[in-house]
C-alpha cells in the first residue's frame, strides 16, 4: 500500500507538469480573463472570451466524466460545500475583478507574465502573496472570517440537499443525471462559443481553449485520484495528499502564491513543503518562461509611471484579499470552481467579471476627465 510519502512527489510533479502546460499555452495564445474582459467592454471583440468560456465547458464536460467514472468526488472539493458564504463570494469576487484590472491581469495572467519577464508583474506577485497571506492568517482574517464568511445561504435549508452544485440543486445527484447535467450545461456554453464564425476560424484559439480546459481536468485527476488515500495508514483517514486545503484541489492561484511566498520565507522549516498549488504556481511560471525563450519574445519591462506603480500595487492588494475572501480567481472560481458547477462559483465568477466591467468603465471615465 502506497503512504502519502511516496505519493506526494507524484502529486506535485504532476501539478507542475501541467501547470508548465497551461502557462506555454496561455502565454502563446494571450489567455487572460482580463483582457478578454476588456476585449468585450472596449471593442465588441468577444474571441479571448470565447476561449475562456470554451476552456469552461471542457473543464465541466471532463470533471463530470471523471465524476460519473468514480475517479473524483466534487463533494470533496472546497467549492461544493452545503453552507455558500455569497457576500464573501460577491463582495471577494467585485474586488479581485477591480483589482485584475488595475494591475493588468488576474493571478494566472500574473504568473505568465513574471515568466515572460515583467517586473511590474513581479511586484503585483509579492503585493498578491502578502495581502493573501494577510487575509489567510493575518491582519485582514477577522474581516473575512468573522464579518463576510458567516453571512451564508444554507443550501439544505433551502433546497434540501447535502451539497451546493447545480446538479445537486436540481435533483440530478445519481451518477448518471449528474454527468447528463454537466454535459447539457458545457453543451450549451460551446453552442454559444462555437456560432461565432470568427472564433471557429482562430484554431490556435480553439485549441489553446480545450488544453487549458483539459489542464484543470488533469489538476482534479492528478489531487483528487492519483494522490487519494482512502485511509492514510498513519491516521487511518482519507486523505487527499499535498494539498493546502487537505482536500482535493485543481488549480487556482491567489492562495498558492501566499503559500509559495511562506515556503520561500519558512525554507528551513521541514513542516513547510512543496503542494499541488505551489507546485503549480512554479509550474505556470516555467511554462510561460520555457516559450519565451523559444520564441524570443522575454522582455524585461518595468514601471512607466509613479501613477503606475500605484496601480499595480493597489490592483495586487485588492486580487490579495478579494482572491482569499471569494475562494478563489479568474481561474480557482472561473475555470477550476466552475468546472463542479458550484452555486458559489457561480455567483464569484459572476462578480469577479461585474468588477472588471466597473473598473475598466472607471478607466474610462477617468481618460476622459483628464482629456
Amino acid at each position: 500500500m502506497k503512504d502519502a510519502a511516496q505519493l506526494a512527489p507524484l502529486v506535485t510533479g504532476g501539478a507542475f507538469a501541467l501547470a508548465f502546460v497551461f502557462g506555454w499555452v496561455a502565454n502563446r495564445v494571450s489567455f487572460c480573463t482580463m483582457g478578454a474582459v476588456s476585449d468585450v467592454v472596449n471593442f465588441g471583440d468577444w474571441r479571448r472570451m470565447r476561449m475562456w468560456l470554451l476552456a469552461i465547458a471542457v473543464a465541466i464536460a471532463g470533471t463530470g466524466a471523471l465524476q460519473a467514472a468514480g475517479s473524483i468526488d466534487v463533494a470533496k472539493s472546497i467549492y461544493t460545500g452545503g453552507q455558500v458564504s455569497w457576500l464573501s463570494n460577491v463582495v471577494g469576487g467585485l474586488l479581485f475583478g477591480f483589482g485584475m484590472a488595475l494591475a493588468s491581469g488576474c493571478g494566472s495572467k500574473t504568473l505568465i507574465r513574471v515568466g515572460a519577464g515583467n517586473l511590474k508583474s513581479l511586484v503585483v506577485l509579492i503585493v498578491l502573496a502578502i495581502t493573501a497571506y494577510m487575509t489567510l492568517k493575518g491582519a485582514f482574517a477577522g474581516v473575512r472570517a468573522f464579518g463576510l464568511d458567516p453571512v451564508r445561504l444554507d443550501v439544505a435549508g433551502v433546497f434540501g440537499t447535502k451539497t451546493s452544485d447545480l446538479p445537486s440543486i436540481v435533483g440530478a445527484s445519481a451518477g448518471g443525471a449528474r454527468l447528463a447535467v454537466a454535459l447539457a450545461v458545457a453543451a450549451a456554453i460551446a453552442a454559444f462559443v462555437f456560432a461565432s464564425r470568427d472564433f471557429r476560424g482562430t484554431t490556435e484559439m480553439v485549441v489553446g481553449g480545450v488544453i487549458v480546459g483539459a489542464v484543470i481536468v488533469g489538476g482534479w485527476y492528478v489531487s483528487g485520484h492519483v494522490g487519494f488515500l482512502a485511509e492514510d495508514p498513519a491516521t487511518l483517514e482519507e486523505k487527499f495528499v499535498a494539498t493546502n486545503t487537505g482536500r482535493m484541489e485543481s488549480y487556482s492561484f491567489v492562495a498558492p502564491a501566499a503559500y509559495l511566498l511562506e515556503l520561500l520565507m519558512l525554507w528551513t522549516d521541514s513542516t513547510r513543503v512543496v503542494t499541488f498549488g505551489i507546485a503549480g504556481a512554479l509550474g505556470m511560471m516555467a511554462g510561460s518562461l520555457a516559450y519565451a525563450l523559444v520564441s524570443r519574445t522575454f522582455r524585461w519591462e518595468g514601471f512607466g509611471s509613479v501613477e503606475d506603480i500605484a496601480n499595480h500595487i493597489v490592483g495586487g492588494a485588492m486580487m490579495g484579499f478579494g482572491g482569499i475572501t471569494a475562494l478563489g480567481c479568474t481561474i480557482g472560481q472561473g475555470l477550476t470552481g466552475m468546472s463542479t458547477l458550484a452555486l458559489g462559483s457561480i455567483i464569484a465568477l459572476a462578480s469577479i467579471v461585474a468588477g472588471a466591467v466597473a473598473a475598466f468603465r472607471y478607466q474610462t471615465w477617468r481618460l476622459d476627465r483628464i482629456g
